[in-house]
């Protein structure tokens, strides 16, 4: 098989990955809320545990008018879903998932790739606020813009940790040097980037640019049908990438107790499920963090934590070379 060949094949399984995993994602969300929360709704659609659901989701968004307002930056009101959802898209391409070179595109920077990536997929959030011609819907993109400043330095830290004790910026050459006690001594680090990937997806607690009881919803107030779909989309896509890397960067990614050659896709898969778990977990769970919370917890936790992280990296290399 010809390396164009081999390439272009990956790279159509990260598209076939990136078009079912957010979806059964966001199937999963609605079940595991329903059994957390005894919410019956979703339990019904189609019968059987509500198989339905998703179905029934799309076929109402697909059948809702696209409205744009009047006052509206009509072109970029229209490119912001895409803006939000396409970067995840090319993150996941540089996301491995097995060894020997099981990943849609190793890139030597890998580190720097993903986090600058994803850092553009919440621009999608503030174009919305910006072009929608809505009071409400701007004070969601200035919220999204503050919570952007405060949380891609400690999730950059974090990542940085695990760059400088595996000694590379890829993301394969990661796992090649990964260490399973590197699980405790990276522990803080996994914490920070999980939790700041959190509030960079807006997901609850996290969510005050979407707080739907004070500013409508955000960003996405004057959304419908369709784009307001491809919105939900990148939200879960998101989730999909957040847990692939925070499996990768801190918890060995394909590495297992057995198997490891053979079956290191399968437990990157288990690893990412779980943490996707987590992460609805969270949401039916902690109520909404005011704005100041918000900002302190980043400013005055998550950085401090980072940083004792990067020096306790520093110290332990320097104590084993």
């Amino acid at each position: 098989m010809s390396d164009t060949l081999a390439l272009v094949l990956r790279l159509l399984a990260v598209f076939v990955v990136f078009l079912v995993f957010p979806l059964v994602i966001g199937q999963t969300e609605h079940k595991v809320m329903a059994h957390m929360q005894g919410r019956l709704g979703p339990m019904y659609a189609g019968g059987f545990h509500g198989w339905a659901q998703l179905v029934a989701d799309g076929v109402k968004f697909a059948q809702k008018e696209d409205v744009v307002p009047n006052g509206a930056d009509r072109r970029i009101f229209q490119l912001a879903p895409a803006v939000a959802l396409l970067p995840y898209l090319l993150v996941m391409i540089a996301i491995p998932v097995g060894p020997h070179n099981a990943v849609g595109q190793a890139l030597d920077a890998g580190v720097f790739y993903v986090l600058a990536v994803m850092g553009v997929g919440v621009l999608g959030s503030l174009m919305a606020g910006w072009a929608s011609a809505n009071k409400f819907s701007l004070l969601g993109g200035l919220r999204t813009a503050a919570q952007l400043l405060a949380y891609e330095l400690p999730m950059l830290l974090a990542a940085a940790s695990v760059a400088m004790a595996a000694g590379t910026l890829a993301l394969p050459g990661i796992l090649d040097a990964f260490h399973w006690w590197w699980v405790p001594w990276q522990l803080i680090g996994g914490v920070v980037f999980f939790t700041a990937g959190l509030a960079e997806l807006q997901r609850p607690p996290f969510d005050m640019p979407v707080a739907d009881s004070e500013i409508i919803f955000g960003a996405y107030t004057e959304y419908t049908g369709l784009r307001f779909a491809l919105f939900l989309l990148a939200e879960y896509a998101g989730i999909v990438v957040l847990s692939a890397l925070t499996a990768v960067l801190f918890l060995g990614g394909w590495h297992g107790p057995f198997g490891a050659d053979g079956l290191g896709w399968l437990w990157t898969l288990v690893k990412t499920v779980a943490l996707c778990f987590v992460v609805i977990w969270l949401r039916v769970t902690y109520p909404r963090l005011r704005e100041d919370q918000l900002q302190k917890l980043a400013w005055t936790v998550l950085i401090p934590l980072a940083l004792v992280q990067i020096a306790l990296t520093g110290v332990v290399k320097v104590v084993i070379s």
